[in-house]
């Protein structure tokens, strides 16, 4: 058994360029406003299919980065997702990271209400005087709640990742935002989780210039 030979600082770029290789052995192109992101979803998971089931809206990459620009905060569903995320370089534009899944009083308004904790941190993520990117990797109630809550009138979020990985509901609810008006980076199918969420989103951040 032989081994490749990587400096530590490289490991990163020569992951990158392998995954090149294996997308032009299969004969994949992807599309170039789009392809850093894809790429580093393949990069967090080995996963290739995220070259064909992730859903962009038109000029999702560039309507994320301006949002970022203008101080937009990053809302996630979960700890893990939030702590994957260059907190540093969105500060660097004004913004901030927040997750809301484990304060003690979404969770016992989530009880009181047989509702998730998940649909309960969007609302409060709605009452933020700010303009939000949601990144969603874990819990499809996120998702439909957000979406519950266009359809009352109540809120409209400014950009939604909804990558959630599972199996109840979680197709669904994915689909409920293709083709909408909000902008959007959807994986479609069952596959997604935290890491996917984390890496979209430091996808857009380490490609802004």
């Amino acid at each position: 058994m032989t081994f490749e030979t990587v400096r530590p600082e490289d490991i990163e770029k020569r992951s990158f360029s392998i995954i090149g290789e294996e997308l032009a052995k299969a004969g994949i192109r992807l599309e170039e406003r789009y392809a850093h992101v894809i790429m580093r979803c393949i990069h967090a998971s080995a996963d290739f299919d995220y070259a064909a089931n992730l859903a962009f809206s038109d000029n999702a990459v560039a309507a994320m980065e301006q949002l970022i620009r203008d101080g937009a905060d990053i809302v996630t569903d979960t700890r893990m997702a939030m702590a994957g995320i260059n907190r540093k370089r969105l500060a660097s534009y004004g913004g901030e990271v927040r997750c809301f899944m484990a304060d003690e009083d979404v969770a016992e308004e989530a009880r009181g209400r047989g509702v998730t904790r998940a649909a309960v941190s969007m609302e409060r993520a709605a009452a933020l005087d700010k303009k939000i990117i949601f990144a969603i990797g874990n819990a499809p109630t996120a998702l439909i709640r957000l979406h519950e809550m266009m359809e009352e009138g109540r809120y409209t979020p400014a950009f939604v990742i909804g990558v959630p990985v599972g199996f109840v509901n979680v197709v669904q609810a994915k689909e409920l935002f293709i083709g909408g008006q909000v902008p959007y980076i959807i994986g479609r199918g069952r596959k997604g989780g935290s890491s996917i969420a984390a890496s979209i989103c430091n996808a857009v951040l380490y490609g802004m210039q």
